[in-house]
C-alpha cells in the first residue's frame, strides 16, 4: 500500500468527533464487493426484477380472465365430474387411536385423524370406541362421524381388532370403516339390500388377488423380467384372459348390487335407440347367420328415436338384451324386434318388443321369475351375454332399465323394454312411426 500523502505545512488541522466522517470522506466500495448496477432510470437489478415479476402476474391474471369470458367452441370438452364419495376403506391406528395408515383412496383425507376425541380415559363411559380402546377389546359396529373432505364427511360404522407385537405390547388397531347408508337407501335396507351389501364387500376382497394373478401372468407373457418358454407364455396369456373375464364378472355383480340397492343410478343423456338397435343387430348377424337364425328389426331404416339415457349405458343395456335372446335362439329362429314411441298424457316412452326364442318361451316352462333367474342358462353359444348367463344378464338389464326410469318385463312370449323419451321429442316420434 503506498504511503499516505503528507499534509502541506501550514494547513489547519480539522478535528471531528470519533466515529463520524463527512459523506465525501467515506471509503470507496472495495473491489471485491459487487456493485449494484443501475439501469438508465436509476433502478437496481433487484427492483427491476421485482417489477417484472409483478407485471407478469398482472398480465397472466388479465389473460386468464379474458379466456374465461371468451366463448368456447364445441370441441368435445367433457364437464369435470364431482369427487366420488368414499364408501369403505381399511385403516390402522397407532397406540393413541390416531389413524397411521389407510387405503389409498382415502389415505390423504383420514391419516392423522383420531377415532375418538382426547384420550380414552377422558372420554365418557358411553363412548363405545373409547371403552374398547382403553380395554384393548375388539370394536364391532361402532358409530363414528368423520369431518373433513366432502368424500369422507358423514356417519360411518367401525369394525376393528387390536394388534399386539410379538412381545405382547399393544400396537394399535386394524380394521375397516363403512359408510352408513343415507336416507335415500334407508327404505330399501331389507334382507335383499343387506345381501347386496355383503356381495359388494366380498367382491372388494376378491378383486385384489385376481388383479395380482392377472398382473403376474402379464409379466410372464410379455417377458418383462426375462425370457420365458413359449409354453409358459401361452399358459400365462390364458390365465390373464381368464382373470380379465373374472374381473368383468365382478363388475357385473357389483353393478347389479349397486343398482338394486339404489347406490348408483343410470345417468340421463341422449341416445338414438333406433340407430343403436340397427348397429347391435348388425354385430350379431354374422354369428347367427351360419345356423339360419337372425334378428328382424321392424322399423324404417332412417327411423330416429331419441331416448333420455346415457349412450354408454344404453349400449350396454341393448347388448345384454339382444345378446341374451340371440344366445338362446335355435337353428332357423328369427327374433322379431318392434320399436315404437308411446305418447300418453304424461311423458312419452320408447317401447321395444322382442319375441322370445323357443327355449325361453312359456311352452318351454319358463315363467317370468325363471326368465330373470340366475340359474337360467342357455348352454353353449358363440354369443356370450355375460359371465353368469342369460338370466343374470336379463336381470341386470332390468335393473338398468328401472334405474333409467323405464322397465323390462315379460308380456306373453315377448320381452318388452320401455325407456323414457327425451322431452319434446315429436320429430323423433313421427320418424319412428314412419
Amino acid at each position: 500500500t503506498p504511503p499516505a500523502p503528507l499534509r502541506p505545512a501550514g494547513e489547519p488541522v480539522v478535528l471531528r468527533p470519533v466515529g463520524k466522517a463527512p459523506r465525501d470522506a467515506l471509503p470507496a466500495t472495495p473491489a471485491s464487493a459487487p456493485a449494484r448496477s443501475r439501469d438508465d432510470t436509476g433502478r437496481t437489478e433487484i427492483s427491476a426484477l421485482v417489477e417484472r415479476i409483478a407485471q407478469f402476474r398482472r398480465t397472466r391474471s388479465e389473460t386468464q380472465a379474458e379466456l374465461e369470458r371468451s366463448p368456447l367452441l364445441p370441441l368435445g370438452e367433457l364437464p369435470e365430474r364431482s369427487e366420488r364419495a368414499v364408501t369403505m376403506f381399511g385403516f390402522a391406528t397407532d397406540t393413541t387411536g390416531r389413524i397411521a395408515w389407510a387405503a389409498s383412496d382415502a389415505a390423504p383425507m383420514v391419516i392423522g385423524m383420531r377415532l375418538f376425541a382426547g384420550s380414552a380415559a377422558q372420554d365418557s363411559a358411553g363412548d363405545a370406541i373409547a371403552r374398547a380402546f382403553q380395554r384393548r377389546q375388539p370394536i364391532t359396529r361402532a358409530a363414528i362421524s368423520l369431518e373433513g373432505a366432502p368424500a369422507i364427511t358423514g356417519d360411518w360404522v367401525v369394525d376393528a381388532e387390536p394388534r399386539f407385537s410379538e412381545e405382547g405390547h399393544f400396537t394399535g388397531y386394524f380394521g375397516r370403516l363403512r359408510r352408513v347408508p343415507g336416507a335415500s337407501t334407508a327404505a330399501s335396507a331389507g334382507p335383499e339390500a343387506r345381501e347386496a351389501d355383503r356381495i359388494r364387500q366380498l367382491l372388494h376382497e376378491l378383486r385384489t388377488p385376481v388383479t395380482a394373478v392377472q398382473g403376474y401372468a402379464e409379466v410372464i407373457q410379455q417377458q418383462l423380467f426375462g425370457p420365458a418358454p413359449h409354453e409358459y407364455r401361452a399358459l400365462a396369456a390364458a390365465i390373464a384372459a381368464d382373470a380379465a373375464r373374472i374381473l368383468a364378472g365382478f363388475e357385473e355383480l357389483d353393478r347389479l348390487a349397486r343398482l338394486e340397492t339404489g347406490a348408483t343410478r343410470i345417468e340421463p343423456g341422449e341416445t338414438d335407440l333406433a340407430a343403436l338397435l340397427r348397429r347391435t343387430a348388425a354385430q350379431l348377424a354374422p354369428v347367427l347367420a351360419p345356423q339360419g337364425a337372425g334378428i328382424d328389426l321392424g322399423c324404417a331404416a332412417e327411423a330416429c328415436l331419441i331416448a333420455a339415457i346415457d349412450a354408454e349405458d344404453a349400449e350396454a343395456l341393448v347388448w345384454r338384451l339382444l345378446a341374451s335372446l340371440a344366445a338362446a335362439a335355435g337353428p332357423g329362429e328369427r327374433i322379431a324386434l318392434q320399436l315404437e314411441a308411446v305418447i300418453g298424457a304424461g311423458r312419452g316412452a320408447a317401447r321395444l318388443s322382442c319375441s322370445l326364442p323357443a327355449r325361453l318361451s312359456a311352452a318351454a316352462g319358463v315363467d317370468e321369475a325363471g326368465l330373470f333367474a340366475a340359474t337360467n342358462r342357455t348352454g353353449e353359444s358363440a354369443i356370450s351375454p355375460g359371465l353368469f348367463g342369460t338370466g343374470f344378464a336379463l336381470r341386470l338389464a332390468r335393473a338398468e332399465a328401472r334405474s333409467a326410469g323405464g322397465a323390462l318385463r315379460r308380456n306373453g312370449d315377448a320381452l318388452v323394454l320401455t325407456l323414457p323419451l327425451l322431452g319434446g321429442n315429436r320429430g323423433s316420434r313421427d320418424a319412428a312411426l314412419a
